[in-house]
């Protein structure tokens, strides 16, 4: 229910109408833009921000704020107009003067960490939708551990056509419903608007329908009537499941010429269309300028959060789970962790077990969890493939969000953008897993995660031409490329046991970067059977066998093919070529190496890349007339040694190579 009962509701109009100006304002200034969207929803958001949202802007990371997302992106000023007008303090009439211009905080869509009260970066349409859903999973989750007293906040997320069009949002409607997330209510900007026309060019769909099938409580109001807005967000909050209101809006608003036409979706509405809007809206107000009753009633939404998340801090201070509730919040600890896999990484270059990287992953898991307080684990309904599950860990449901596995089902674009949004929310350090090949459905939800910087890990697993049977549907032999091109993403290829349980420790202890590790399904011997304390895949690249003498050759693997580089040393070795054997777990962490570094690992002899992919990406280590022994096509079904020996991927093979280059 809305807890709130001294709130002044005769002024909304009024912030509504100053969304609106400003909207105006900002997109004819920068001679581009989204006015549409915001025009049209800033009766619901005037409505939503002064009777329910619960936020302090002079404390945007307080744990227990409500969050707001706008999953229609590309209506950013809807955002950057309420920031302002609420008072966040980095968020002046400078920054919406200067809309969408190089260095201002006013990006086009909305951008997480250019500005304080940007939840997460939306734009790629049905992106935010699943963040929300990540995030009110998060906050469940979170109420499960400490309770109603430290966590009891709602998710609210806008949404256009655009947004409900695109697949990823039926896997966030579908998951959404099945783990009753009732804190998440979604508002669909109903205009029937794109920019090619009329949606029902382009779709017949019965939108309430569908969220009802999937177990949404469903509501259809006019979006411009303030006491059905309240009505509906009043119900949504009665009601245990998660919430959809149908908002059938006017695109563009309070612009009446050119209101309810693709006209106001992406374009300025002139000069001579705005002062008709200021005079039909009563507004004499000259551009970005707001009157003081405007600016005091929207800051009294501000005053209201700040007296609450005050309470709140009391609340905090007082509880007996405070030091662990703070510690949930927190970056992992590099010390603990690194302490407890140093120790882990002796035995294994003891034991030397020969297991695939998916089980080598499986089992530093062990480790992290046992070390973490706050990892949540989960898989795109390949549990026992990608091994994401450890020891005791317990399943997410609608009946318990206390446990720590997540069945995210088919849905792996979904599952990478809620695992954005568990992260953005916090409390939880997220991972999950699907097939290596299967990471292009995961694709835009990866690049976001690097965009926004959240330590989100990718278990991927079946890495190459090494699953065998499945064949080439299944077998990613152009999937390492393509992510490593995504910038910030560290994209780990251990070679055994040793190298996975370093390169789950940089994971789990990043801060800013998204990981993504690409593990084996087939067994792989330990080759470092000689314990070192330094985490050496932190260098990206190292040297693993130095011949006595100077190099003839060095050959550079990654993955399970740094064991066919080491055998394929040691043909060389038989016929008289001294032969060093470089392995290169993470291409972007070596590329992040001192120069000195990288020329000592790479010499100046002539080298060949070995890996059982395609060779597009492998510029930091090789020069034109270097060798390469890998793909350059797809893969084929048939038993795992044959597609070695077919596709020329074999130790003989690189021995070859190198041989031709040192002749």
């Amino acid at each position: 229910m809305n807890r709130h009962t001294d709130i002044s509701i005769t002024s909304e109009a009024r912030m509504a109408s100053a969304i609106r100006v400003l909207t105006m304002d900002a997109v004819q200034a920068a001679n581009s833009g989204h006015p549409g969207a915001p025009m049209g929803m800033a009766d619901v958001a005037a409505v939503l921000f002064n009777r329910f949202v619960r936020i302090d802007p002079a404390n945007d990371t307080w744990p227990d704020r409500d969050r707001f997302v706008m999953s229609a992106g590309h209506g950013s000023m809807l955002v950057y107009a309420i920031n302002h007008l609420l008072g966040y303090d980095d968020m002046g009439m400078d920054q919406l003067r200067n809309f969408r211009q190089h260095g201002a905080r006013t990006a086009g869509h909305p951008e997480y960490g250019h500005a304080r009260g940007i939840e997460t970066t939306t734009g790629p349409l049905g992106q935010g939708i699943t963040n929300a859903v990540g995030m009110a999973l998060a906050e469940r989750m979170h109420n499960a551990r400490f309770g109603d007293e430290l966590v009891d906040h709602r998710t609210y997320a806008i949404a256009g056509d655009g947004c409900l069009m695109e697949g990823i949002s039926h896997e966030a409607i579908d998951l959404a419903g099945h783990l009753r997330l009732g804190r998440l209510t979604l508002f669909w900007d109903d205009n029937r608007i794109t920019i090619d026309g009329a949606t029902d060019l382009s779709t017949s769909m019965d939108q309430a329908q569908r969220f009802a099938a999937a177990g949404w409580h469903v509501q259809a109001i006019d979006g411009h009537d303030r006491d059905a807005i309240a009505a509906a967000i009043r119900a949504a909050q009665a009601d245990p499941r998660p919430s959809m209101i149908a908002c059938r809006t006017l695109i563009g608003k309070g612009a009446p010429n050119k209101q309810g036409t693709a006209a106001t979706h992406g374009a300025p509405l002139g000069d001579a269309e705005i002062a008709a809007a200021r005079a039909q809206m009563g507004w004499d107000a000259a551009p970005f300028e707001i009157p003081r009753d405007v600016y005091d009633a929207w800051h009294a939404v501000a005053d209201r959060g700040a007296a609450e998340a005050t309470a709140w801090r009391a609340r905090l201070d007082a509880a007996p789970a405070a030091a662990d509730f703070r510690a949930s919040l927190a970056f992992a600890d590099p010390a603990k962790l690194g302490a407890a896999m140093t120790e882990y990484r002796r035995s294994l270059s003891q034991d030397a077990p020969s297991v695939a990287t998916r089980k080598a992953s499986e089992m530093a898991l062990g480790v992290v969890n046992a070390t973490l307080p706050n990892t949540i684990g989960g898989s795109a309904d390949l549990t026992g493939s990608n091994n994401t599950r450890t020891g005791d860990m317990r399943a997410v449901s609608r009946d318990d969000y206390s446990g720590d596995y997540i069945h995210y089902g088919i849905r792996e674009h979904g599952m990478a953008a809620v695992m954005n949004g568990i992260a953005l929310h916090g409390g939880f350090v997220p991972y999950g897993g699907t097939f290596l090949v299967f990471s292009d459905y995961c694709r835009p939800a990866i690049r976001l995660s690097a965009l926004m910087g959240l330590p989100v890990t990718y278990v991927m697993t079946h890495d190459s031409i090494g699953l065998g049977e499945d064949g080439p549907t299944h077998q990613p032999v152009e999937t390492k490329a393509a992510l490593r091109a995504i910038p910030n993403l560290n994209v780990f290829r251990p070679c055994d046991a040793v190298e996975t349980a370093e390169a789950w420790e940089i994971a789990a202890t990043a801060r800013r970067t998204p990981s993504l590790l690409c593990l084996s399904r087939q067994n792989l011997p330990v080759l470092r059977t000689t314990h070192r304390d330094e985490n050496q895949s932190a260098r990206g690249a190292y040297v693993l066998q130095e011949p006595e003498g100077a190099r003839d050759v060095t050959l550079i693997a990654t993955g399970s093919e740094v064991a066919l580089a080491a055998e394929a040393a040691a043909l060389l070795k038989a016929s008289g070529i001294r032969a060093a054997v470089v392995s290169a777990p993470c291409f972007e962490l070596f590329a992040s190496q001192g120069a000195a570094y990288r020329a000592e690992v790479l010499g100046t002899a002539p080298r060949v890349g070995v890996e059982a992919a395609i060779r597009q990406g492998w510029d930091a280590f090789l020069g034109p007339l270097d060798g390469f022994v890998g793909m350059t096509g797809f893969g084929a079904s048939a038993p795992i040694d044959d597609l070695y020996r077919h596709f020329g991927i074999t130790a003989e093979a690189v021995a070859e190579t190198a041989r031709d280059l040192v002749k």
